[in-house]
């Protein structure tokens, strides 16, 4: 099933909703029978997928504008749990008493934007999570006692290409959450998605965030970064179930690689763990026809 909502709609929404929380319109679906947020790696026949994008979310040297992720990150998660409401949104994925842990990615040739972070951090506090229990981490994740300690997730990270994993996908993201993160390396690092099942992760997943702003949709080599390669997407990608969002990132890529190309262009490294994480560990759903895919504001050049 494929949605799509204007950017009208979206504008309309999106307006000053950052700070007040409040006013999402109609035009979004009803919000009787509202889907719960699916914990990662439970039973979900279907998963929900939003893609919000809107065209003028970089400024002019192609660096995001910090009010245009405000208003995709309402937009995307209000559309995600059909709720009018941004406050009650992010209520129906946090609680005051939950200590959150942001999972963001801070590769230095294309990192999580910090006004993104801020954005999501905002919102947690909105919902009433207090500052002093909000942790925002990469590498240091395992350093960081809030960490630990959390009862919540948010797991955020640019999409790229992938010298080991085929791509950087949000399975992915919580490589960090091991001690050895190099272990996984094997078969395209097929078994990733065994990361969510460690103690500091599994179930704890409340929201899933693919970065698709400026994409990396070709490299080869582990330290890989060409701009040519990357193209203004200016999107974002929503869901509880990380396995869908990511298997929908991927379709992207392919899409853009094959617009670039020519042809089908197959990744250096294939990204298989995105598929095993649906056929061997159960985490989620890749296969598009178990996702119903909702499009957000700018329509030009979607690709999927």
């Amino acid at each position: 099933m494929d949605q799509h909502v204007t950017r009208r709609d979206f504008l309309r929404v999106a307006s000053g909703a950052m700070l007040a929380g409040t006013s999402l319109m109609a035009g979004w679906g009803t919000t009787l029978g509202a889907p719960k947020p699916v914990v990662a790696g439970t039973s979900n026949a279907r998963s929900r997928v939003v893609i919000v994008r809107d065209e003028k979310a970089l400024d002019k040297d192609g660096k995001p504008r910090a009010k245009a992720m405000a208003e995709m990150l309402d937009a995307g998660v209000a559309s995600l749990l059909q709720e009018r409401d941004v406050k009650k949104a992010w209520s129906q994925l946090v609680q005051p008493e939950d200590i959150v842990g942001i999972k963001t990615n801070v590769w230095r040739f294309l990192r999580t934007p910090l006004s993104l972070e801020e954005a999501i951090t905002a919102r947690l506090i909105g919902a009433g999570v207090t500052p002093e229990s909000i942790a925002i981490g990469d590498r240091d994740v395992l350093k960081n006692p809030l960490f630990e300690l959390s009862s919540a997730l948010i797991n955020v990270r640019p999409s790229r290409t992938h010298h080991w994993a085929g791509v950087g996908s949000l399975i992915k993201n919580y490589v960090m959450f091991s001690p050895e993160p190099w272990t996984y390396h094997d078969d395209s690092c097929a078994d990733l998605a065994a990361l969510w099942d460690l103690p500091t992760v599994r179930g704890k997943t409340r929201l899933n965030i693919l970065v698709m702003l400026t994409p990396l949709f070709q490299g080869k080599g582990p330290h890989h970064f060409q701009k040519k390669y990357t193209w203004g997407y200016n999107g974002l990608i929503l869901g509880t179930d990380p396995v869908a969002v990511d298997a929908t990132g991927v379709r992207i890529l392919e899409a853009k690689r094959k617009e670039f190309f020519g042809k089908e262009q197959p990744f250096a490294t294939p990204a298989k763990h995105v598929w095993v994480a649906q056929e061997k560990f159960g985490l989620g759903n890749a296969d598009a026809s178990r996702i119903d895919l909702v499009h957000v504001g700018w329509e030009k050049n979607r690709l999927i």
